[in-house]
């Protein structure tokens, strides 16, 4: 993957230093790594602006999902439970991508140490894939609920909902410490990460050793997430739809304002696979230095900021409840007006 590729790749191409015995030579692991943040570096102030508002505003919105959901009985319902999960990874992803990079804008000199860099690593592979895993699940629900809406109680009860919350987790997280550790066992001989946040992709082609596991677990973990889980999600969306054309028009448009907010949330993920996947086939002079960098880091730009304006204020339920946290009026009023 190129340099400014966007989020988190796990296909590794191996790389080797030429005029270079890998048999005969060690490489000492550096303790700090330069990262690329180039011409990002001439208008810092403003950039650092423009992240520390981002922050907030994922923070913030965020936050008002998930606390409107777990203070209120009649949202904790295992839609509305799936949805706090998403903006839980969508803060888990914000915390540890911005407040490094704000850090660093402001710096001299922007380094990472060996240790902060692998743990970044591992932090960002595990936000992208629990994102994909948590929406497979999201669409297991509607599933069964439009589906099967007279099993839907004792199917999806909230220790079911909470085991399959767990398990996507889990999943994600043991693929990615397994592929983090064969990145770890790599000896290092350069030190500049090309790219303004370190993943997995970025630091393998600093080694001078063979990759062939690093690149055939790394086909693996594209397969199980990337691959499998949009897959589960469209065979989901495939039986709705089946059931859908079968249905009255009212049941079709419920079903539609419920499944709307997910398919955009899956449609900007393929969007964003497709962009990560093409764009270390082209040159990196093709887009400019900028729009490069934009695109890397929209995963943790667009995501954390879409989910809780599609889920809190599209679901009727979730809006009168961060309103009424914000001092809007009484909730029976606002029944009446929104």
């Amino acid at each position: 993957m190129s340099g400014q590729s966007v989020g988190p790749q796990y296909h590794i191409v191996g790389q080797h230093c030429p005029g270079t015995s890998m048999e005969n030579s060690s490489y000492s692991q550096p303790s700090m790594l330069t990262l690329g943040f180039g011409q990002l570096r001439e208008i810092k102030y403003f950039y650092s602006t423009l992240v520390l508002l981002c922050f907030m505003i994922i923070v913030v919105s965020n936050s008002a999902v998930i606390s409107a959901i777990a203070m209120h009985r009649s949202l904790q319902e295992p839609m509305f439970i799936f949805i706090a999960f998403l903006c839980i990874n969508g803060l888990y992803g914000s915390v540890i991508f911005f407040p490094f990079l704000f850090v660093n804008l402001l710096s001299k000199t922007q380094v990472i140490s060996y240790v902060g860099c692998i743990i970044q690593v591992f932090s960002i592979h595990t936000y992208i894939s629990c994102e994909v895993t948590i929406l497979a699940v999201m669409a297991l629900d509607r599933y069964v609920c439009i589906c099967n809406p007279l099993r839907y109680s004792s199917i999806m009860s909230l220790a079911t909902v909470f085991k399959l919350i767990g398990a996507a987790w889990l999943y994600v997280i043991a693929l990615i410490a397994i592929l983090v550790l064969l990145t770890i066992r790599l000896p290092l001989c350069g030190s500049v990460i090309q790219k303004i946040y370190c993943d997995n992709i970025s630091v393998v082609k600093l080694s001078c050793t063979d990759t062939t596991a690093n690149n055939v677990f790394g086909l693996l973990i594209t397969a199980a997430i990337i691959g499998l889980m949009p897959i589960l999600t469209l065979m989901s969306y495939a039986q709705i739809l089946r059931v859908c054309m079968k249905a009255s028009k009212a049941f079709r448009a419920k079903a539609l304002q419920t499944c709307t907010p997910h398919l955009v949330t899956l449609t900007y993920f393929v969007a964003d696979v497709l962009f990560e996947i093409l764009l270390p086939r082209f040159p990196s002079t093709t887009l400019p230095y900028e729009l490069r960098v934009l695109m890397s880091v929209q995963a943790f730009v667009i995501a954390p900021i879409l989910h809780p304006l599609i889920y809190g204020w599209k679901l009727r339920e979730i809006r009168l409840r961060v309103l009424q946290m914000f001092g809007a009026k009484p909730i029976a009023d606002l029944h009446n007006n929104l």
